[in-house]
């Protein structure tokens, strides 16, 4: 096992009750200086006390709905959900008895010793700092935009609009991704879109739209304010994507936490061969891990980078991780041309 004593304060940035505590002093500091400066426009400062009040009412509500979800959120309520790799190095053991992974291949994962590494100061608290506010500001903003998208899912296909998944976080700790569901009802269950014989048939019109965008990813805002994700970080493999996390250790990009968007998904993203996307995101873990500048600029590369990949992008692949495959995109019952589902 991963041992906490290797980084004494290294729960400081999960411990919740302290961040809560800390923004929401620099805030009331913020609203009070705002307020001395502005007594010569009463509105004004109506208005400024009036915003600051509901903004520090609803980042104290979030909290405390983190401080209740947390555990639950990295299955501590549940301990056979437990990763038995969490806080090991990893290599992957080719066996063809075993069942067929997420990577399409066969095989298991074998701990070859314990992962010892200690996030820094600009990873631990400069960056964890810019999540919170960045993620509560779009949750904020776009929860009229997730009211629009969850109705929109119910009306094409009645279901529940948000899916969980078990994904592999920092240290390779399980824990709850939250995604705007964009496939049918109908489809099949435990099943990764890259092992279906033909995805195209079972995603909604809604939902293809998301995936060209991203936007079914946005609710991993929440997630990100838990403290389970970063804005900008490699993107969380599923549990059982065994090859990925063996060449992601090989970088040691699985130290650090996943991201909504990181360096691989502008580099590329689904088109990428798994080594190639886990070289990437090990360059950002290399860059991070140096934090300071070198950290800061690398984050600043990917945001800006994904904003762009957001906008318009053509490099989702349906069906598998690498070049898309024609006999796995455009299959029978699909008009590969136009998108539209064949009844």
């Amino acid at each position: 096992m991963w041992r906490p004593d290797l980084c004494p304060d290294f729960e400081a940035d999960e411990t919740w009750w302290r961040e809560l505590a800390v923004l929401q002093y620099v805030w009331r500091s913020y609203a009070g200086k705002s307020g001395s400066q502005k007594k010569g426009n009463m509105e004004k400062n109506t208005f400024r006390k009036v915003v600051s009040v509901i903004l520090m009412s609803a980042f104290s509500v979030f909290g405390t709905m983190a401080l209740i979800k947390k555990n639950d959120s990295v299955y501590r309520n549940e301990p056979e959900q437990k990763n038995p790799m969490e806080g090991k190095k990893v290599v992957f053991v080719r066996d063809g008895r075993d069942e067929l992974n997420a990577d399409g291949a066969r095989g298991h994962l074998k701990a070859e010793e314990e992962s010892g590494y200690c996030p820094g100061f600009y990873e631990r608290f400069i960056k964890r700092f810019m999540d919170i506010i960045l993620s509560f500001t779009g949750l904020v903003l776009l929860s009229p935009v997730f009211v629009i998208i969850m109705i929109r899912i119910k009306t094409e296909d009645p279901g529940p609009a948000i899916f969980v998944q078990k994904r592999v976080g920092r240290n390779k700790q399980y824990f709850k991704l939250h995604k705007f569901r964009t496939m049918k009802m109908a489809a099949p269950h435990d099943v990764p879109t890259h092992m279906l014989a033909c995805p195209q048939q079972y995603i909604t019109r809604t939902g293809r739209f998301m995936r060209r965008h991203s936007i079914d990813e946005l609710v991993q805002l929440w997630d990100i304010f838990l403290g389970n994700m970063s804005v900008i970080g490699p993107r969380p493999a599923l549990w059982n994507q065994d090859v990925l996390i063996a060449e992601r250790d090989k970088w040691g990009a699985n130290d650090i936490k996943p991201g909504l968007s990181g360096w691989a998904q502008i580099n590329g993203r689904d088109e990428l061969e798994i080594p190639v996307k886990a070289g990437f995101d090990g360059e950002y873990a290399t860059a991070l891990k140096q934090g300071g500048i070198r950290g800061l600029k690398m984050d600043i590369r990917c945001f800006l980078g994904s904003l762009r990949v957001v906008a318009g992008d053509r490099s989702v692949v349906e069906g598998g991780t690498g070049a898309a495959d024609p006999d796995r995109t455009g299959c029978a019952g699909v008009d590969g041309t136009s998108g539209k589902e064949v009844k």
